[in-house]
């Protein structure tokens, strides 16, 4: 079980949506950040990095995207869907962005392939927990 699940299920008030669903966007959000950060850090090491320029700058953004939005869904005490909403929303947009970047470089460089696949999962997780706030 995640910490994200245990936390959810010490909280002392009702969850504002379902448990499960949640802590699989913060377990997915926490997992994109760091995939995100390592790989525009494996990026700057490659010997090609002026072709991995706008890859570096897409993981860095998502990175603090996915940052800034695990911040906002973990707090559940007074939640605001209508903050909550475009957070997720941007994090979706921005997952694509940098998914597709890494998915471009990833037939040469594994780390990307690797990040692709995090940015992914949570854009899924993103969009399933924007499908049950609505």
């Amino acid at each position: 079980m995640s910490y994200a699940k245990q936390l959810l299920d010490t909280y002392p008030r009702d969850v504002n949506l379902d448990a499960d669903l949640l802590a699989g966007a913060i377990d997915a959000l926490s997992d994109c950040a760091q995939a995100c950060t390592a790989c525009a850090d494996d990026c700057l090491s490659e010997q090609n990095i002026a072709e991995m320029v706008k890859c570096i700058r897409l993981c860095l953004d998502c990175a603090d995207v996915c940052a800034a939005t695990l911040r906002v869904v973990s707090r559940q005490t007074d939640y605001d869907a209508n903050v909550t909403r475009p957070v997720l929303e941007a994090c979706v947009a921005t997952c694509k962005s940098c998914g597709d970047e890494c998915e471009h470089h990833a037939h040469m460089h594994e780390h990307c392939r690797v990040c692709a696949e995090a940015c992914r999962r949570c854009e899924q997780a993103c969009n399933e927990l924007l499908a049950a706030m609505e």
